[in-house]
């Protein structure tokens, strides 16, 4: 979505770009007065260089003094390269290959790790594998886009004499933030002037170095920038050394890796300029931020301009004002107002997922929107996502709006004992849920604050997960291949902070290892890859990038295992080995496990419960009462615990409609379409008949509309076409007596100009059956002629 957003507001500012020439516009005159760069440069670009030039002379003196010993450089396809260590760089690997894939490849990653992106012109140190990345790879494009954010900056040095921040690569190319002279604002007229800075960059063939820095010396390098002076002291532990990297004037604290030059950049544009804060918080300065997007050629940089002229007009914000599907108001910021026709594409998903529970065995429930935090600390989302949710002070105690429904749902499988032959036990809930989200972050149904999702969660035995887990598969391809969207998996692994121990984690993450080997091997199976560290708190999970029509990923499903919250609720179920209660002698001195546990104890009888505050996020709520933790017991004699599935399909509804809304732009197939008919009478004397017709559609549940304006037949169908109904029916003098309908499909221009009347009654049968079968085709085909 932001591609769109960026792709909009570049076609506004563009706008102001035109007005330069205006004299009546001061701002973009100003701005325009004065040479291209500072002249004189500021003073802080030579005492930076001369402070950098010092301490790469010492470093390669060191360098020379390492040992070349004999390496060898095993490739991709098993190929062993001799080498030199601290000689041989990957750039010499390549150019010895051949020329072209030296001039394609942006930088090289070690023993096929993704944290050991390797400079191509930095000498290999030891034996390795290695992998050559160009821009087409994920991070290959990263590495191109962040050094085409230190190009930016060096311009913006030179022409506005700045104090640079950061200047990450993001999803769609990259930025810089930086503090202007005197608080001064970027114009949309400095976009000019600053390609053209960077074009003489590119021109000039930089070359990146590395240079590695003590903190001392960061400090002494960036005195003159305040906020880079609080980088350095907050991120970089005294004593220790990090990297700079220098490419023509411009120095900047970097960690790398980069392209070897910067003539590597043939298509750099600024895409828009925005103010931000400085990290992000909101009591800190105010800061200028640039945008822009780069690729290895001219070509490409028109297809992504061609790109984002097609984003733009699928913006669903865009669409859901024409269609009428909804709206916000600023009195519930990040809250969708559903409109009738949003509501009709809305019930029409809900309708297929609740098809399909019943088909694949889910039984839907319904939990409360608001818990006391205790339950939030019990699963133990309150330490870990509490500044996500909306906190209230009720009775002197604090609650929760639910931003998720997995603690509830646990609730329910625990309130009474259960046996093996219930599992696997499917809970579906449309629940409403709420998030914190930050208001910059809200936009459209793509990011919100109130939300429903189509969350499930199957508590099964662990020999069961690879069959559920295969089922979860097969669901995802009907769900998304009936709506044309393909889909990538990704398998995300225990992140640095986790609940549970590490063989409960390698545990699951083996089970979702085997599915998705399983899956991919299947017919018309998806390949995966792994994300390394990037899984729940509590469990690994398996993340699913769906690609719309203009193959833009999206995050949608996801099916997370989870051995952490059975147990943070003492969950069991009696197995088939069981042995049975009434043959065990009851032990007075104990509790009976036969017997439920109370759901709530005092906090002095918790049993295993969390040992710090960290964990049980205590501390945080001290205000009114608190509420006790539910009690956690050990196994009873014969049980096991289950294994909960996390799952999703579409994932929140409103951002799946927003998708939607995007991929098909506009044109909704008729099964969720909120314009199914209109029906066109050619004159007002066949109205009645319009609307008999219309009231024969509603009957069996269609979407359907009669035009009765007094605009010309031409009009009325253009209209219709305009409005996105999926048919017109034409209904005149000769439909009317014979009880006829003549049919224009909207995505079949053959039949626009059409005049063969059908049957009502086949008519509705044949839009029944599209209907049914959920179909994407003409029920109505044109009738070629037959030759003499």
């Amino acid at each position: 979505m932001e591609k769109v957003t960026e792709a909009l507001k570049k076609a506004t500012v563009g706008g102001e770009k035109k007005a330069k020439k205006d004299k009546k516009t001061p701002d973009a005159a100003a701005a325009n007065v004065g040479p291209l760069e500072l002249e004189p440069p500021p003073s802080f670009l030579q005492d930076r260089i001369d402070l950098f030039d010092r301490l790469f002379k010492e470093q390669q003196a060191e360098l020379a003094t390492k040992p070349h010993d004999d390496i060898l450089i095993t490739m991709p396809d098993g190929t062993i390269k001799p080498g030199k260590a601290y000689e041989t760089t990957p750039a010499d690997i390549a150019k010895g290959i051949s020329n072209s894939l030296y001039k394609r490849t942006v930088v090289a990653r070690i023993d096929g790790d993704r944290e050991q992106l390797w400079d191509i012109e930095r000498p290999l140190e030891r034996s390795c594998k290695l992998e050559l990345l160009d821009f087409n790879d994920d991070q290959g494009k990263f590495v191109f886009w962040h050094s085409s954010a230190h190009i930016l900056g060096e311009a913006c040095e030179r022409r506005f004499g700045c104090s640079l921040c950061i200047g990450p690569p993001v999803d769609n190319g990259f930025y810089y933030e930086m503090a202007l002279p005197d608080g001064a604002a970027v114009q949309a007229s400095d976009w000019a002037p600053l390609e053209n800075i960077v074009g003489k960059i590119v021109k000039e063939r930089q070359p990146f170095q590395r240079l590695e820095i003590s903190k001392e010396d960061l400090l002494k390098m960036f005195s003159y920038n305040p906020y880079k002076q609080h980088i350095i002291k907050d991120k970089i532990v005294d004593g220790t050394r990090t990297t700079v990297y220098r490419n023509g004037p411009l120095i900047d604290l970097c960690r790398g890796p980069h392209v070897p030059d910067t003539s590597r950049i043939e298509a750099f544009a600024i895409m828009k300029n925005s103010s931000s804060y400085f990290l992000g918080d909101a009591n800190n300065d105010s800061l200028q931020r640039i945008y822009g997007v780069s690729f290895p050629d001219k070509k490409q940089m028109a297809a992504h301009k061609k790109f984002l002229e097609e984003a733009a007009k699928r913006d669903h914000r865009l669409i859901g004002k024409q269609q009428e599907l909804f709206f916000f108001e600023e009195c519930s910021p990040g809250s969708a107002m559903w409109l009738p026709h949003g509501m009709r594409i809305h019930n029409a998903l809900m309708g297929y997922i609740r098809e399909q529970y019943w088909q694949r065995g889910y039984d839907e429930v319904m939990t409360p929107n608001m818990f006391n935090v205790s339950l939030w600390e019990q699963s133990g989302h309150l330490a870990h996502y509490k500044d996500d949710m909306f906190i209230l002070d009720v009775d002197k105690e604090q609650f929760g709006l639910k931003p998720m429904n997995c603690p509830a749902h646990a609730m329910m499988f625990r309130h009474r004992e259960r046996s093996h032959k219930e599992l696997p036990l499917r809970l579906a809930d449309f629940g409403v849920l709420h998030r914190n989200e930050a208001s910059g972050a809200l936009s459209g149904l793509t990011r919100v604050r109130r939300f429903q999702q189509d969350d499930a969660h199957i508590f099964c035995r662990e020999d069961q997960i690879g069959t559920e887990v295969a089922d979860l598969f097969d669901f995802m391809r009907s769900f998304y291949g009936l709506l044309g969207l393909t889909f990538k998996l990704k398998l995300s692994t225990r992140p640095e902070k986790y609940m549970g121990e590490i063989e409960t984690w390698n545990q699951a993450e083996a089970r979702l290892k085997e599915a998705l080997d399983d899956f991919a091997t299947s017919t018309a199976g998806v390949s995966w890859e792994l994300n390394a560290g990037d899984g729940a708190f509590y469990g690994p999970k398996v993340d699913i990038a769906v690609l719309d029509c203009l193959q833009r990923p999206w995050q949608c499903a996801t099916i997370q295992l989870d051995f952490q919250q059975p147990i943070n609720f003492s969950l069991e179920y009696q197995t088939a080995e069981g042995v049975r209660q009434d043959q065990i002698k009851p032990d007075s001195s104990k509790p009976d496990p036969s017997k439920p546990a109370p759901a709530w104890k005092a906090d002095s009888q918790k049993v295993d419960a969390p040992k710090n505050e960290e964990e049980t996020g205590a501390g945080d709520h001290e205000k009114g009462k608190k509420k006790p933790l539910l009690v956690k017991k050990p196994l009873s004699p014969g049980c096991a615990r289950p294994v909960m599935i996390h799952r999703a399909m579409a994932g929140s509804i409103e951002r799946f409609t927003a998708i939607l809304c995007e991929h098909f732009a506009g044109k909704w197939p008729f099964w969720l379409s909120p314009r199914q008919v209109i029906v066109i009478p050619v004159g007002m004397g066949f109205l009645d008949y319009a609307k008999e017709v219309a009231l024969l559609l509603k009957k069996e549940h269609f979407h359907v509309d009669v035009d009765s304006t007094g605009n010309t037949l031409q009009k009325k169908i253009r209209n219709g076409q305009l409005a996105q109904y999926n048919f017109c029916f034409v209904v005149g003098d000769d439909e009317m007596k014979n009880r006829k309908v003549n049919i224009r499909y909207r995505d079949d221009t053959s039949t626009q100009a059409r005049d063969v009347p059908v049957p009502l009654d086949e008519a509705v049968e044949k839009l029944r059956k599209l209907n049914a079968e959920r179909g994407m085709y003409n029920p109505f085909p044109p009738v070629k002629e037959e030759k003499a």
